[in-house]
């Protein structure tokens, strides 16, 4: 029997006490660490707090039944092996399970043994054993997250780097897909050999064929010396193309013909060099609309294709903020000299609730200069804030939020109806008395939003708006 890996989490669905018992008791004596849940509620619940690697439940449950909750693990989590059990299983029960993509199904009473060869069998998929924890962790040690959209997004990405099939990497920008791309390359058994990524389009369209596929001397004016093209010096190993949305139609021919042929051309010469290169592309562009507008390839981008894997925004993984926050300080405060202990709790809340538009890249770009500015160990709210320099997403508690919109309304009503607190009584269908205990909860005078009578051309107030 294979042996369980010390990181593995599974979780345990069963709505019997004592079968979730002896289950959990026989699994954990096998060397996994167990989540337990009487429901597929509350097993939902449990998967936002933590992804388990594998999920193992019964079919009959109460409320959901335990082929509704593989579909929104599923859903959510497309890579986590589930296996189902249950003690009316049927022929076409297994049929229809293993057609919606459950990994195995046991009958009860199953037997022990073969249960755990097939939990380490999905596991070996998903997660095949290291050498050693550490080296485990290697691959991706750039990507700090704790995030389970990236947890499943990672698994995806481990599985796929075993193949040499073709990644695309959507993702807005700054949202790391080039650091996703050196993970795949360093999962991969091309991790010895060359990474090179190159921006589409960053460099001009007469110098990218050159950049690409290498030129020989004499090819145009400024060709002096034979040049290897970055194919070529990727050989063996892996190459981005980063923002291939942004590759020019004439190239994206020469690109195609190169993945067909596993052979580039350099410019002016007469002669193909073969080369074995994993092709990685990213992009923050709808391709889809590219392609319906006539500015990409169908045929390339099927080719590129292959695997698509989509990157969250910052926005998308909040619980990841304080985390990348404090690392790149810690990273930054090294490299500038400087000692810093951390982020003020106001500071930290702001970084939390910003908008993020450029994700990642801008929260390592904000860290960096409140890294360079700041004059205490502790990074205090009034530094993010300077950084930041945009207008933050407020993270409100319900009575905050509340109070801040009753506020906001009543504002509307005096400043609508020119201070008049009758008006607005009756526009916000209030009686006066009242009414006035609202404006006296958030502090308005009604006088404040009167405008002299010369400016609306009205006589003064009476007395039942004073």
């Amino acid at each position: 029997m294979a042996t369980a890996p010390s990181a593995s989490r599974l979780l345990v669905v069963d709505d019997d006490a004592d079968m979730l018992r002896l289950l959990s008791m026989r699994l954990q004596a096998a060397g996994y660490r167990v989540a337990t849940a009487a429901s597929a509620e509350s097993a939902l619940a449990q998967l936002e707090l933590e992804r388990p690697q594998l999920m193992i439940s019964d079919v009959r449950l109460p409320g959901l039944d335990g082929l509704a909750l593989f579909d929104e693990v599923h859903r959510r989590h497309p890579s986590m092996p589930v296996i189902l059990l249950t003690a009316h299983g049927t022929i076409p029960d297994a049929v229809e399970a293993t057609r919606r993509g459950v990994f195995t199904y046991l009958t009860k009473p199953y037997d022990g043994k073969d249960l755990l060869e097939r939990i380490a069998q999905a596991l070996a998929l998903v997660s095949p054993a290291p050498a050693s924890a550490q080296g485990d962790e290697a691959w991706r040690a750039e990507i700090v997250s704790r995030s389970a959209r990236m947890a499943d997004l990672l698994a995806e990405a481990r599985m796929v780097a075993r193949s040499d099939a073709s990644v695309l990497l959507r993702g807005d920008s700054g949202s790391g897909k080039e650091m996703l791309a050196r993970a795949i390359h360093r999962a991969s058994a091309r991790a010895g050999k060359p990474f090179i990524a190159v921006n589409c389009g960053a460099i001009p369209e007469a110098l990218l064929e050159s950049e690409l596929f290498g030129h020989v001397k004499g090819a145009f004016t400024d060709a002096v010396t034979n040049r290897q093209g970055l194919f070529q010096a990727a050989d063996g190993g892996t190459l981005l193309l980063d923002e291939i949305g942004d590759m020019p139609p004439a190239l994206q021919v020469k690109l195609l013909r190169v993945l067909q042929e596993r052979a580039v051309r350099p410019v002016g010469s007469s002669q193909s060099h073969n080369v074995d290169v994993r092709i990685i592309s990213a992009t923050h562009r709808d391709l889809e609309a590219a392609m319906a507008a006539g500015q990409f390839r169908e045929d390339l981008y099927y080719r590129l294709n292959v695997v698509t894997l989509t990157l969250p925004t910052l926005a998308e993984r909040r619980e990841d903020i304080p985390l990348l926050a404090n690392h790149f300080l810690d990273k930054l405060a090294a490299k500038y000299g400087r000692r810093l202990s951390g982020f003020a709790p106001e500071a930290l809340k702001a970084l939390i609730g910003a908008a993020w538009p450029g994700n990642v890249r801008q929260l390592y770009n904000v860290v960096e200069q409140v890294c360079a500015l700041a004059t205490t160990p502790l990074v205090p709210l009034a530094l993010v804030q300077r950084a930041l320099r945009v207008p933050s997403v407020q993270v409100l508690t319900y009575a905050e939020a509340k109070q801040r919109f009753e506020r906001e309304y009543l504002v509307g009503l005096l400043k609508l109806t020119d201070g008049s607190v009758a008006d607005a009584a009756r526009l916000a269908d209030r009686n006066r008395t009242e009414f006035y205990r609202l404006l006296q909860k958030h502090a308005l005078t009604p006088g404040h939003f009167q405008s002299s009578g010369a400016e609306r051309g009205l006589s003064p107030p009476g007395d039942d708006d004073k």
